[in-house]
């Protein structure tokens, strides 16, 4: 990963752009916030309006955080872009699953399977 910031990490690999999060718990309404403003930037940075979120790290996730993801897919969308997720550990991925977010949110299990989907729509 190359660049850093205080939540995520990040890195560009041919026109995709991987933000790795760092917290193990996001879960406190001040580090979202902080984490939503951060992928706001890098959105607004990046060369690209393909996106892969690594939850490599991420244990917990808070409804405020589900609601972050779904506000973060319709802007890449609308940038005629998209957002695949990478990397979810079993329990988030029930939540997924259970909230029916696994229908909006694309999830694949490592970063090659998700910039193939992004790049090529599969």
């Amino acid at each position: 990963m190359s660049e850093n910031s205080k939540h995520i990490q990040t890195r560009e690999d041919g026109g995709v752009v991987e933000a790795k999060l760092l917290d193990r718990h996001i879960l406190d309404e001040l580090i979202i916030q902080q984490i939503g403003e951060e992928l706001d930037s890098i959105i607004r940075d990046a060369s690209s309006a393909n996106l892969v979120l690594n939850f490599e790290d991420v244990e917990h996730l808070s409804s405020s955080a589900l609601g972050l993801l779904i506000t973060l897919n319709s802007r890449l969308q609308d940038r005629s872009g998209g957002l695949c997720l990478i990397h979810i550990a079993d329990p988030i991925a029930d939540v997924f699953r259970i909230t029916r977010l696994d229908k909006v949110l694309r999830s694949e299990p490592d970063f090659a399977a998700a910039r193939a989907v992004l790049l090529d729509g599969e």
